[in-house]
């Protein structure tokens, strides 16, 4: 890999809101017979042996579910919107909830145990075996299930028009929230009340289109899976019809959803709308957020052909630039890896690699840019979509640098089947010393960090199965939390999951790999959840 260029000249500023006004920052299946399935108040009856499956390629189990995922996203990427700008209301908490929203950049609830605490134990044992697995429900069209939120007892997971919390230790049903349509998106961040932030149809969807809007924003409650609120806004433009939205994070008190015709911002608590999109003359709108331990937009003027992409950090409560940072000329798209510190993935005149971007940039607390790491050909074995803005998969930041898997490379067996971890300093956009090979043929991807390690996952091989470990973040030194039973039948729903498209949480001991699609086409032995335990 070539040395970076040296950091860009200083940014011109953003589009923030008006003060005023300069241009501103902006189909599911009926129940079938037989045993409910999630959503249903779901007790699965006990697991059927698995059927004989194709042995794994050694990758990451890449199949049937990961073609539907593709085809998802190209239909999403057809869609494109108009423009929009804020307005912004006071919420009654004023002063001490944008105290809590600017409190110094820390990471909340479960993301502070996570990322910051470092929790990950060793446990007594490493050898794991097989919580629980579910089956996937038969459905009429392809059908949403992507998000993955966990408790102390729970793995709590968007179903069939519901949410369910899945016993941790056995996979059956502490409790179900129906909702009237399907979930179309969900938070991957959680609050530290247990709070999460999802998106949903207003009513089931009917043939033959199988389509209802996404309008609905709602919050569960992790721990009892009530409904803390539900609400939606109405067009900038006038009338009663409500805005469509396609993603949602969260950051402090603050639920941010976004969408083709721009975003609007909520109280994590009451639902009260914290500010929402009106239209502007610039032709400018946000195509999206991440969250996290701050908040930030990725904002897109000129017209879809000839984008000019901002990234804007904001404050949480009025939905005001903090700072703005321009990207490149020609930036095609671009996902937030980390919203504090401030990591982008970008696709720069349309050059992107195999793993969805050709450049990643680090920016500083004022919107400078430190570093740029090119990233184009197939150097990385991660998983960025152009449609949303907080959809990078397999990516770590902490400790001031990035870490990511390399793509394949050739392994003991003479076969492109294993990789390595790496990181590149934030500052500098250098490789840093060290690095971690997967090993044998398995491949190896970065989850999240704990405290300064990190937590990486070592998929399944064709004759031994997958382990998570965690990786010290300077020495890359490792440390098996978890490994995964060789035999085979677990060995091969193992590698059902494919890491690039599916959801893949560890959390205290626990591995919880799970659907984000499910399709009429899945095959019978079609999986939703498939959860490894080191308890007893």
């Amino acid at each position: 890999m070539t040395q970076p260029p040296p950091p860009g000249a200083p940014q011109s500023p953003g589009f923030g809101p008006p003060q005023p006004p300069p241009p501103g920052g902006f189909g599911a299946p009926q129940p079938q017979p037989g045993p409910p399935w999630p959503g249903y108040a779901y007790q699965p009856p006990a697991p059927p042996p698995l059927p004989p499956q194709p042995p794994p390629s050694g990758g990451d189990g890449r199949g049937t579910r990961a073609l539907i995922v593709v085809a998802a996203l190209a239909a999403m990427a057809l869609i494109v919107g108009g423009g929009v700008w804020y307005s912004h209301s006071r919420d009654d908490d004023g002063g001490a909830a944008a105290a809590a929203d600017r409190g110094g950049g820390g990471r909340g609830g479960e993301e502070a145990g996570r990322e910051e605490a470092g929790r990950e134990k060793v446990p007594e044992r490493v050898g794991s075996r097989v919580a629980f697995r579910l089956p996937e429900p038969p459905v009429e069209d392809i059908t949403d299930v992507g998000g993955a939120w966990t408790t102390e007892q729970l793995f709590v997971k968007p179903g069939i028009r519901s949410v369910v919390g899945h016993r941790a230790k056995d996979g059956t049903a502490a409790w179900t929230l129906d909702l009237p349509g399907q979930i179309c998106a969900a938070s991957r961040h959680q609050s530290a009340d247990g709070g999460a932030a999802f998106l949903f149809e207003p009513a089931r969807r009917t043939a033959p289109r199988h389509f209802q809007p996404c309008t609905e924003v709602g919050v569960v409650d992790l721990g009892t899976g009530a409904l803390r609120w539900r609400t939606s806004v109405t067009s900038a433009t006038g009338g009663d019809q409500k805005v469509s939205f396609s993603e949602v994070t969260q950051s402090g008190r603050t639920v941010a959803a976004g969408g083709v015709t721009g975003g609007a911002a909520f109280d994590l608590g009451s639902g009260r709308v914290r500010w929402k999109p009106t239209v502007g003359s610039d032709g400018c709108r946000d195509r999206g957020y991440g969250g996290g331990p701050a908040l930030v937009a990725v904002r897109q003027c000129g017209t879809p052909d000839r984008p000019r992409l901002t990234v804007q950090r904001l404050d949480p409560l009025s939905g005001r630039p903090v700072f703005s940072y321009r990207l490149p000329e020609a930036t095609d798209s671009a996902n937030i890896v980390s919203a504090d510190p401030l990591v982008i993935a970008a696709d720069v005149g349309d050059t992107a690699g195999a793993g969805g971007f050709s450049d990643l940039f680090s920016v500083d607390a004022k919107g400078r840019q430190l570093a740029r790491i090119p990233a184009t050909g197939d150097a990385f074995a991660t998983d960025c979509a152009s449609t949303e803005a907080e959809s990078c998969r397999l990516i770590a930041v902490g400790n001031g640098r990035v870490y990511l898997p390399t793509s394949e490379r050739e392994g003991a067996s003479g076969f492109r089947n294993t990789n390595d971890l790496v990181s590149y300093d934030l500052r500098t956009g250098r490789p840093t010393p060290g690095r971690l090979a997967a090993g044998g043929s398995h491949m190896i991807y970065p989850l999240r960090m704990d405290g300064g390690d990190v937590i990486a996952y070592r998929t399944p091989s064709h004759d031994s199965g997958g382990q998570v470990v965690s990786v010290d973040g300077a020495g890359f030194e490792q440390t098996v939390l978890m490994s995964n039973p060789d035999e085979e039948r677990t060995r091969r729903a193992e590698s059902g999951f494919p890491v690039s498209s599916d959801d893949i949480v560890y959390d205290r001991g626990r591995l919880y790999l799970s659907a984000t699609l499910m399709s009429p086409s899945s095959t019978e032995d079609g999986q939703l959840i498939l959860a490894f335990t080191t308890a007893d």
